[in-house]
C-alpha cells in the first residue's frame, strides 16, 4: 500500500514539473543580445558575461543547462560554465568571414531550460588595421609611344586592402622621374585607379626604358605600405588605343554552371593597322577568387568558366578586363557578373528541445518540443515551410523567425495510442522544391472534458419586418469535441429580454438543429430588438454546457406612406386658400407643406414635388423643405386664384407617396379676394358681376352676425366656463408622437410665421412682422382659437372653426378700422 502512494505521489509530482516545462516553452523565444569585438582576438578571451545579460546566477548556469546551438557559429564561441562568461574559441578573421561588407556579425542561439527560453545573440566583428595594402603584381609592365602627348594617362593596377573603413582608405605616391606624376581615376562603380599622367615628352633614342615605383599607404595605425615596380617600354608611334565596345559588361549567370562555359565575350577594336591593330586580352587587377574560376581567351576575349560557381560562397564577380594593341596601348573595361541563386541546398531540421512523456491530459495547445527549419539557399530557394506528414493530434505554429512549436491539438488517450511518431517535413520553396524530412517519437504517460463551443459567443441577426410567421431565421450550432451521447447536443432558450410582449413568444429554437424562427411577423416601428440567450447542453454525465448571445434585429421595410400634416385637407368640403399679397415680390414664402414618414432612415427621406400642371408657372417648391414660393412678380393680367398638386415621395423602395393640394389667393386685401373664394369668374358679364356683389353684402352681413354671437360665446366661456363647452374640443389633439410648442395656427413652431393685414382698403401691402418688433396687443386680430391640426382626424372638425378667423377678419374689413391687425396663422 505505501508503495502504491509513493508511485502517485511521483507521478503527480512528474506531471507538474513537465506542465511547468511545457507552460515556459510557450515564451521560448526571447529578445536578441549584441556584443562587439574586435577581430583576431585570443583564443579564451571573454567577450562578455552571458549569464549575467540573460539573469542567471552562477547556480543556475548548470541546472538550466545553458548552451549554444548554432550550427555555423558556434565553432567561434564557448561558453565557460563555470563562471557563464562568452569566450572567443576560434581564430576569427573579419575579412574571412565578411569580405569587405561594412558590417559584419556572427550570430547563435543561446538556448537555456526549466523553463524553455532562445535567445538571439549577435556579436559585431570589428576591423583591425591587420592587412597591408597590396598590388596584384609586385612589377607592372607599360608600352609607351615615343609620341604620346603630355597629358596622356596610363591606368595602373590599383592595390587592395581587405580592411574595411579608415584603415582601407589608400593613398598612392609616385617615385621621383622626370617624365611622369602620379593622377587618379574614378570609374563608373565609383572605383579610384591610380593613373601615370606624362609630364614631359618621351625620347626613345635617349631613354627606350624607364623604371620607378608606385608606393601605396593605408589609414590606419600604424601605417601599412605596399610597393610597386612601373616598368615602361617606350616604343614607336602608335596612336590608337584599343576600345571597347562597353565600359561596363553586366551579366548574370546561374550558380553549378559546367565547366569550360562560356559567359560572355568581351570585344574591343582598334583603328590602327598591322601590328598595332592586333589586340590581346587579359584580366587586369583582378582577385584571385576570380582567377581560380575564370579565365579569359587572349585572342578573341572569351570568358570562361574554370571553377565552380557557388551562389552561397561568392554572390557576384567584379573583373577588370584589359585589351593591349600590338603598339603596346591598353585600354580596360568593367566585367560585373551576378550569379544567380539555384535551389541546390535541402532544408534542414534541427531538434531544440522536446519534452517526453507527456501526460494525456495535457490541454490542446501545450507545447510538447521546439524545432529549428533553414535552408542555405536565398529567396525563395531559402524559405522553408514545415508540417507535419499524416493525420495526429499536433500541428506546428511558427513561433519566431525559423523555430516552430509543437504543440497538441487535441486531447491525447493512451488506452487508444500509447506514442506517436511525429514525421516532421520541410519544404523549401524553389521552382523545384527540395525536401527533408525528420521523425520524432514522443511517448504519452497515463477525462468527458470538452463543453460544447459555439461558433461565436455572440450573433446578430438581421430579419425584416412583415416576415412570415414560423419561417427560420437563423441556424445557430455548437460543436463538441467528444463522441456518441457526449457529443449529441440539446439547444434551448434559457432568457429573453421578450417577456413583456403581449401574446405567445415571437422566438422559438429547435432543439435539435438549433433553428432559430420568428412565432409571428414583426413590425419594425413596434418593436426592433429581441435579446435572447441559447444554451447547448450535451448528453454526458456530468453534463457540461456553454451559452451564446442572440440579438435579433428588426429591418425596416418601406411599408408606412408619408402622411401629410399641413396644409390639412379640405374639410367638410370646403377649400382652405392660402393668402399672397398681390404685391409680394418673387421668392416670397406662400406657404410650406409639412410631411412625416413612420419608416426610419433612407425610408424616411422626404422630397417635395409639384404634379406638373399650368398653374405650377406660378410658384415653386424646395424639393427638401416643401417651402412653396413665388417664382415671380405677379402682374394684372394674372389668375388671382391657383389650385397646385404637391406630392411627398418617399426614399424606399418601392417608393410610396401622399399628394395634397392646394388652393392659393392673390389679392392686396380680402375685398379683391372674397369674389375668387367664392369661386366667381372674372369673365362674367357686368350684370351677373353686381348680383354677386348683392350676394356678396347678404353674406357679409351673415358673417358679420355669427362672428358677433360666436365673439359673445368667446367671452362668456372666458368669464364662466361651462361644463358643456370645456368638454368640447373644436381641433382634435395632436398625435403626441410629433412635439412642437404650438402657440397658435397649425404648423408646429419652426415653421409658424406672422402675417399682418392691413384693414384699410387702402392699403395693400403685407408687413411679415419679426419677434423683436413691439405691436400693441390692441391692435392684433388674435387667432388664439385656430387650434391645431390633425390630419387623421380631420373629419371631426366643425365647420365653424375652419372659418373661425377669416370671419373676424372680415368684421374688421367691414367697419373699415384704421388699425393694423395681426393674424398668427399657419397659411391655413
Amino acid at each position: 500500500m505505501d508503495i502504491q502512494q509513493t508511485q502517485t505521489f511521483r507521478g503527480f509530482r512528474w506531471q507538474v514539473m513537465i506542465s511547468f516545462l511545457l507552460f515556459c516553452l510557450c515564451h521560448s523565444v526571447s529578445a536578441e543580445i549584441h556584443y562587439s569585438i574586435f577581430e583576431e582576438m585570443q583564443k579564451g578571451s571573454s567577450i562578455g558575461n552571458l549569464a549575467n545579460d540573460l539573469g542567471l546566477n552562477i547556480k543556475e548556469i548548470s541546472l538550466r543547462k545553458l548552451r549554444i546551438v548554432s550550427e555555423l557559429s558556434a565553432k567561434y564561441f564557448s561558453v565557460n560554465t563555470g563562471n557563464g562568461h562568452l569566450n572567443v574559441a576560434d581564430r576569427i578573421d573579419r575579412e574571412t568571414l565578411c569580405g569587405a561588407t561594412e558590417e559584419c556579425f556572427l550570430t547563435f542561439d543561446a538556448v537555456i531550460e526549466n523553463p524553455l527560453n532562445i535567445y538571439h545573440v549577435r556579436v559585431g566583428i570589428k576591423d583591425i588595421n591587420d592587412n597591408p595594402p597590396r598590388f596584384i603584381k609586385d612589377a607592372i609592365a607599360l608600352e609607351i609611344s615615343e609620341r604620346t602627348s603630355p597629358g596622356e594617362r596610363f591606368v595602373i593596377q590599383n592595390a587592395e586592402d581587405l580592411d574595411i573603413g579608415i584603415n582601407s582608405q589608400l593613398k598612392y605616391k609616385l617615385s621621383e622621374n622626370k617624365h611622369f606624376i602620379l593622377g587618379e581615376k574614378t570609374s563608373t562603380d565609383g572605383r579610384t585607379f591610380p593613373e601615370l599622367v606624362l609630364e614631359t615628352s618621351l625620347d626613345r633614342e635617349m631613354q627606350s626604358k624607364l623604371e620607378f615605383t608606385v608606393t601605396v599607404s593605408d589609414g590606419g595605425n600604424p601605417v601599412q605600405t605596399g610597393e610597386t615596380l612601373i616598368k615602361i617600354n617606350v616604343l614607336d608611334w602608335n596612336d590608337n588605343y584599343p576600345i571597347f565596345s562597353q565600359e561596363v559588361y553586366k551579366v548574370s549567370i546561374s550558380e553549378n554552371i559546367p565547366l569550360n562555359f562560356t559567359v560572355l565575350s568581351v570585344k574591343a577594336s582598334d583603328k590602327d593597322t598591322g601590328i598595332n591593330a592586333q589586340i590581346t586580352y587579359s584580366f587586369s587587377t583582378t582577385a584571385k577568387n576570380v582567377l581560380g574560376v575564370f579565365t579569359i581567351n587572349p585572342r578573341n576575349g572569351e570568358i570562361t568558366t574554370i571553377g565552380s560557381v557557388d551562389y552561397e560562397e561568392v554572390k557576384h564577380y567584379d573583373i577588370s578586363v584589359q585589351a593591349k594593341d600590338g603598339g603596346g596601348l591598353v585600354s580596360h573595361a568593367k566585367v560585373l557578373l551576378e550569379i544567380i541563386d539555384e535551389n541546390d541546398n535541402i532544408p534542414e531540421i534541427s531538434v531544440t528541445s522536446i519534452t517526453t512523456p507527456i501526460p494525456e491530459d495535457s490541454a490542446p495547445g501545450t507545447v510538447v518540443a521546439l524545432i529549428k527549419a533553414h535552408d542555405l539557399d536565398s529567396g525563395e530557394n531559402g524559405e522553408v515551410d514545415c508540417h507535419i506528414v499524416g493525420v495526429i493530434p499536433f500541428k506546428l505554429i511558427l513561433s519566431s523567425g525559423k523555430f516552430y512549436k509543437i504543440v497538441t491539438t487535441n486531447t491525447l488517450d493512451r488506452e487508444r495510442t500509447s506514442h506517436y511518431n511525429i514525421t516532421i517535413q520541410a519544404t523549401d520553396k524553389g521552382s523545384t522544391p527540395l525536401l527533408f524530412q525528420k521523425t520524432l517519437r514522443l511517448e504519452i504517460s497515463d477525462v468527458n472534458d470538452n463543453a460544447p463551443q459555439f461558433e461565436k459567443s455572440s450573433y446578430v441577426i438581421y430579419i425584416p419586418e412583415n416576415n412570415q410567421p414560423g419561417s427560420s431565421i437563423y441556424s445557430i450550432r455548437a460543436l463538441d469535441n467528444d463522441a456518441e451521447e457526449n457529443a449529441k447536443l440539446v439547444y434551448s432558450i434559457i432568457s429573453s429580454n421578450t417577456e413583456e410582449l403581449v401574446g405567445a413568444p415571437p422566438i422559438s429554437i429547435n432543439p435539435v438543429t438549433g433553428a432559430i424562427y420568428a412565432q409571428r411577423p414583426f413590425d419594425y416601428e413596434q418593436e426592433r430588438l429581441f435579446q435572447i440567450e441559447v444554451i447547448a447542453k450535451d448528453n454526458g454525465v456530468p453534463s457540461l454546457n456553454s451559452s451564446a448571445t442572440v440579438k435579433i434585429c428588426v429591418v425596416d421595410q418601406n411599408d408606412n406612406s408619408p402622411v401629410i400634416l399641413y396644409p390639412p385637407q379640405d374639410v367638410g368640403g370646403s377649400a382652405v386658400y392660402e393668402m399672397v399679397p398681390f404685391s409680394s415680390q418673387q421668392g416670397s414664402l406662400v406657404t410650406k407643406v409639412v410631411a412625416v414618414d413612420a419608416d426610419s432612415g433612407h425610408n424616411a427621406w422626404l422630397s417635395y414635388n409639384f404634379l406638373q400642371n399650368s398653374e405650377t408657372f406660378y410658384f415653386v417648391i424646395d424639393q427638401y423643405t416643401g417651402e412653396v414660393r413665388t417664382s415671380h412678380n405677379f402682374i394684372e393680367k394674372d389668375n388671382l386664384r391657383h389650385r397646385v398638386v404637391v406630392m411627398v415621395k418617399d426614399n424606399g423602395k418601392p417608393q410610396l407617396s401622399a399628394t395634397v393640394t392646394l388652393s392659393i389667393a392673390v389679392a392686396d386685401n380680402f375685398q379683391h379676394v372674397l369674389p375668387e373664394v367664392t369661386e366667381f369668374k372674372k369673365s362674367e358679364s357686368q350684370t351677373n358681376i353686381q348680383m354677386y356683389l348683392v350676394i356678396a353684402i347678404a353674406l357679409i352681413s351673415f358673417l358679420f352676425m355669427l362672428t358677433v354671437i360666436s365673439a359673445i360665446i368667446s367671452k362668456y366661456r372666458e368669464s364662466k366656463p361651462s361644463t358643456s363647452f370645456s368638454s368640447m374640443s373644436t381641433y382634435p389633439p395632436m398625435d403626441p408622437r410629433f412635439i412642437s410648442n404650438f402657440n397658435t395656427g397649425t404648423l408646429p413652431f419652426p415653421y409658424s410665421y406672422d402675417v399682418c393685414v392691413t384693414l384699410d382698403p387702402s392699403e395693400r401691402d403685407f408687413a411679415y412682422l419679426k419677434p423683436p418688433h413691439n405691436v400693441p396687443v390692441e391692435s392684433l386680430i388674435d387667432a388664439d382659437d385656430s387650434g391645431t391640426g390633425n390630419e387623421t382626424v380631420k373629419e371631426t372638425v366643425p365647420f365653424a372653426a375652419t372659418v373661425q378667423q377669416k370671419l373676424l377678419l372680415l368684421l374688421h374689413i367691414v367697419n373699415k378700422k384704421e388699425d393694423y391687425g395681426c393674424l398668427r396663422t399657419d397659411l391655413s
